[in-house]
């Protein structure tokens, strides 16, 4: 076992689905961060437990090729992004290998890995932006959580995101300590401003700004929309979310639009959709298409089939599947998500799809009593995965196909594994970088009903 604080020279020759390190030290495993495949490095071991270890480079003796710096003076503090420090490539062969390891070790299946989605463009993606609000030296700040705790690291500008954002985010600050409006602080409950939470249609490039505050103070912020249409005239919406409980939940339930329309527009798969403060958007519009047409190409849908969307969302999925399809059933549990569904169909004359709000697997279960059969269905869980009433419901529904988009490699390997448990075979798993630099990586996965269940 290694010794806590003693420096050791060893080879890493592996990556966690965290984005760390592995090397072995006295045949323990050790994880340590921002290292790549193929570093030779003096390790400090900083933390021992009973089966693995932590350590942190102390010397870089033999860098791996792998590495290759891509710019950013604040990722190391934020922990945002993880993998800055190796080329795209290696990136990619990393999550390549987190969506395999999932599917065989945690699922023990053995389905076919179709080639991994890389993305085209791997700064700049981003079409959402979270911004907390703290106080440093006394004046109002705003970044991202340093990992693992809720302390700002106060950013100008993260190159995941559009610049506009940094500057819209700048005004707001500016406006904020001009008026000396008071920023929330979790522990003691008090204070107003919490967040600036900013959208960004990709195609469309309208621009919607949210404020979350512990309050209404519509009356306070409405100089600041006339400043900041003025000076951005691609906003379209100018939002403040009130979220008054004492959660780190970022949105409150109630919106006021203080200017401009309630959503904002944007392109997704040839349709036109519609985006509210609170409906799911995939925050990479570019390489959220490419995985859609995977999981359409999945679907297979020949023109007469009924497809049920399950965690629908505002609809994009079902939708980009609904001229391929005889019938689309979308099931959410956010209503505004769910009203946005409805108009985006609308606005793109789109008749065969409905969309009904509540828990997926409760809903479908009523939908399946009243005669709902779905040839073919479509979940797109949160990170969590599907519940498992949901997986019982799909299962009694007895669909020829199931596609599962997922979030969360573990939790879809996990899934797909309960439904061939239940007479389904995973066939195909195509892995998809949404999110470069970070961690995450999608993926889609192609289940068939055995012949004969």
């Amino acid at each position: 076992m290694p010794e806590k604080n003693k420096v050791y020279t060893a080879e890493i020759t592996g990556l966690t689905s965290e984005g760390s390190g592995v090397c072995r030290i006295e045949e323990m495993a050790v994880f340590v961060p921002e290292t790549a495949v193929g570093d030779v490095a003096e390790v400090k071991v900083v933390k021992v437990l009973s089966s693995y270890a932590f350590g942190i480079v102390d010397r870089l003796v033999t860098p791996s090729p792998d590495r290759c710096e891509r710019p950013c003076g604040v990722y190391k503090k934020c922990g945002g992004c993880v993998y800055r420090h190796i080329s795209y490539e290696a990136e990619c062969r990393a999550k390549e290998a987190v969506v395999r390891d999932a599917f065989e070790r945690i699922g023990g299946l053995s389905p076919q890995f179709d080639s991994f989605l890389a993305a085209e463009v791997t700064d700049r993606y981003r079409n959402k932006a979270q911004y907390p609000l703290a106080v440093a030296d006394g004046r109002a700040v705003c970044g991202f959580y340093a990992p693992r705790s809720h302390r700002v690291v106060p950013i100008e500008d993260c190159p995941l995101q559009p610049r506009v954002f940094s500057d819209i985010a700048a005004a707001v600050l500016a406006y904020i300590n001009e008026r000396g409006l008071s920023v929330y602080d979790e522990k003691t409950g008090s204070g107003i401003m919490r967040h600036i939470y900013l959208r960004r249609g990709a195609h469309s490039g309208e621009v919607m700004v949210c404020l979350v505050a512990r309050k209404d103070v519509s009356r306070q912020l409405m100089p600041l929309c006339k400043k900041l249409t003025e000076s951005f005239p691609d906003i379209k919406s100018v939002v403040l979310n009130i979220n008054p409980a004492r959660t780190n939940v970022i949105l409150g339930e109630r919106c006021l639009t203080l200017w401009g329309s309630d959503t904002i527009t944007d392109k997704m798969c040839g349709n036109e959709v519609e985006i509210s403060p609170l409906s799911f958007y995939q925050v990479n519009t570019v390489q959220a298409e490419r995985l859609y047409a995977k999981a359409l190409e999945y679907a297979a849908p020949t023109g007469s089939e009924t497809v049920a969307d399950l965690y629908c969302g505002a609809g994009t999925i079902g939708l980009s599947m609904a001229r391929s399809a005889g019938r689309i059933v979308g099931v959410e549990i956010v209503p505004e998500a769910v009203e946005n569904a409805r108009r985006n169909a609308e606005r793109n004359g789109i008749t065969n799809a409905e969309f009904h709000c509540g828990d997926a697997g409760e809903v479908f279960g009523k939908l399946r009593e009243r005669g709902c059969a779905p040839d073919i269905i479509v979940v797109d869980p949160p990170r969590k995965g599907c519940s498992e009433e949901t997986l019982g419901h799909i299962v009694a529904a007895t669909p020829e196909r199931v596609v599962m988009i997922s979030c969360n490699p573990s939790t879809a390997a996990r899934d797909a594994k309960y439904l061939c448990s239940h007479g389904y075979t995973a066939e195909r798993v195509c892995g998809a970088d949404l999110f470069p630099a970070t961690r995450h990586v999608e993926c889609v996965v192609l289940m068939t009903k055995m012949k004969g269940e």
